[in-house]
């Protein structure tokens, strides 16, 4: 059987990480598939524009061969690496030759995937409209607001989309990875794969554990912290605005425009995302029912909560339920 051929496309100032993760990943699987006297399932090829020896962000380089021909393609699996730059378009990956040749190979790929910001290249040559999409948490809005056409699921570690998929932050790429050794290999493949790279095979929690936590965690007293310890101890009740608002001795105009300043959201929006935060850490709780969690976390129905998941994780709560709980 012909081996998979896995393109990972780098540029100047691309995340070290976004490319080296999930190669290893691949490079682990070849190694497992020896082991077991097996012929090698991957062959791994990086690129980049005019080849060479590309920089990463962290000055170490790698060496890449030219864009091929998109007919060289079919077939293959792309990955597309994040970088510094890609949020405010202001990166190598975004010329327009570069944005031409994905788009082209698009139309050829098996599979069409990105790891963190590198979502931006894909949204920018148009290949995610009319689909979901993840990216890095702190860079979500930015993709949201760039292409509206995008439903953008900040709170994923990674999305399929039909042919095209993304992925969280940096080292999400490997689950990316991990994910299409099991789509490929199956699950016990990709299982093997986890162990000898002694990393978690379906990784516990989504990006939630490094948003809504860490940001208040940033500045108890701000607006956004203090807001969060408040409303951490009320998600069960019946809340607005107005209430929240006066709960911190300030407008709601004066709450709108600080929470804005200090963590990007609304004051809704941070309710929300909290109520999803218990409600994932609910089910992952033995013996823990749906209903149970919708209720407790402050969603109160079962159709509530299932609303929320499929929006911000794109799964039913029974799925994360099955992966997690």
């Amino acid at each position: 059987m012909e081996p998979i051929d896995i393109w990972l496309l780098v540029y100047p100032g691309f995340t070290l990480l976004d490319a080296s993760g999930p190669a290893q990943v691949f490079a682990s699987a070849n190694d497992e598939a020896r082991d077991a006297g097996l012929a090698a399932p991957y062959r791994l090829r990086l690129t980049a524009p005019g080849g060479g020896a590309i920089a990463s962000n962290a000055g170490l380089s790698m060496l890449a061969e030219p864009l091929p021909p998109p007919a060289v393609l079919a077939g293959a699996t792309l990955l597309v690496s994040g970088g510094h730059g890609l949020e405010h378009g202001d990166s190598p990956a975004l010329d327009p030759a570069v944005l031409d040749w994905v788009r082209a190979a698009a139309g050829q790929l098996a599979r069409c995937c990105a790891v963190c910001t590198g979502a931006f290249v894909l949204a920018r040559a148009g290949l995610l409209d009319g689909g979901r999409a993840v990216t890095h948490w702190q860079d979500a809005a930015a993709l949201r607001a760039q292409h509206p056409a995008i439903t953008v699921q900040d709170d994923a570690i990674y999305i399929r989309d039909g042919a095209f998929y993304t992925s969280a932050g940096i080292a999400a790429g490997m689950d990316l990875a991990l994910a299409l050794v099991e789509e490929d290999r199956g699950r016990a493949a990709a299982l093997a794969v986890a162990r000898r790279l002694v990393v978690f095979f379906k990784r516990p929690g989504g990006q939630r554990q490094f948003s809504a936590e860490l940001l208040a965690q940033g500045d108890p007293q701000g607006v956004h912290g203090q807001l969060t310890a408040w409303l951490r101890a009320r998600l069960r009740q019946q809340l607005d605005v107005a209430q929240m608002a006066a709960a911190l001795a300030v407008s709601v105009r004066t709450l709108h425009r600080r929470l804005r300043q200090e963590a990007g959201i609304s004051p809704a929006q941070l309710l929300l995302r909290l109520r999803m935060e218990a409600a994932c850490a609910l089910l992952e709780q033995p013996g823990m029912t749906v209903k149970r969690a919708a209720r407790q976390s402050g969603f109160g129905s079962e159709y509530n909560l299932r609303r929320a998941f499929a929006a911000r994780l794109g799964v039913t709560p029974g799925d994360y339920q099955s992966r997690f709980g």
